[in-house]
């Protein structure tokens, strides 16, 4: 899927090489999502390419972690049913 971003001009210069700015949207999305429960661990890790202890390291660096409830045993039985 591709995705078009509209962004001021006068910012453009805030923004990273062309060639990261893809992953680093990315990355930044799937944490948000995660912390905001639209995305378990597992869906994280399959959005990023991550195996399941790359995917605990990358939500411990964006300080993105939250319990781990019923809710999300849920979610990840869900998806690993899906996968």
């Amino acid at each position: 899927m591709e995705i078009t971003l509209q962004i001021p001009e006068k910012f453009g210069f805030l923004l990273p090489k062309r060639e990261a700015i893809s992953r680093e949207f990315l990355e930044a999305y799937a944490a948000d999502a995660y912390r905001n429960e639209r995305l378990s661990r597992h869906q994280v890790g399959q959005l990023l390419g991550l195996d399941r202890w790359q995917t605990e390291d990358f939500l411990a660096r964006r300080q993105a972690q939250r319990p781990f409830g019923a809710e999300d045993m849920d979610l990840e039985r869900a998806s690993l049913r899906r996968a």
